[in-house]
């Protein structure tokens, strides 16, 4: 089986998510892993998808989703090889305040100096607050309340609050 990267990106409307699932169901690709949101009214999917189709026959099929030209479709085939999980553990990261830039570069700057990843990640702006959720994995190993301590000296710098706390299994 082909592993294939697929986004979706554009104006947001009803029925996209229904109609690109559909079109890839038709050509008998199995929706692996999967990102979708809306983001100040522009539609985001990404989505990995595996099967037998080609790159050029998912592009083919998800064609009438960007002949309004509101969306854009992007397909690549993505390498056997997978990236191996670090064998650590899970934590979720939060971080609230004001707005400004470099917040998320200075937070994730912590995380990957520790060795860590973030699998995932959302941010969102209400009025003048900013809030950051995310979803990391550290190492076997790691020091997490170097990790920790760090994250609230970077923070304090920013006028941020950060948390880092073991993910529930659950949560995930």
């Amino acid at each position: 089986m082909t592993l294939h990267a697929i986004t979706v990106l554009g104006h947001d409307r009803p029925g996209i998510i229904a109609e690109a699932t559909d079109r890839l169901a038709g050509l008998g690709l199995n929706l692996e892993d999967s990102s979708m949101t809306r983001l100040r009214g522009h539609f985001a999917m990404t989505l990995i998808c595996a099967g037998g189709a080609t790159d050029d026959a998912i592009r083919a099929a998800l064609g009438p989703l960007t002949e309004d030209g509101t969306l854009s479709v992007t397909v690549h085939e993505v390498p056997e090889e997978r990236v191996a999980a670090l064998g650590g553990s899970s934590w979720v990261l939060s971080v609230h305040g004001g707005d400004r830039p470099g917040i998320v570069s200075a937070v994730a700057g912590v995380v990957a100096a520790a060795g860590g990843n973030i699998t995932d990640l959302t941010t969102r702006l209400t009025g003048e607050l900013y809030v950051l959720v995310a979803e990391v994995e550290l190492p076997a190993g790691a020091d997490s309340d170097a990790v920790v301590s760090e994250l609230r000296e970077v923070a304090g710098r920013l006028g941020v609050g950060a948390t880092l706390r073991p993910a529930d299994t659950d949560e995930l």
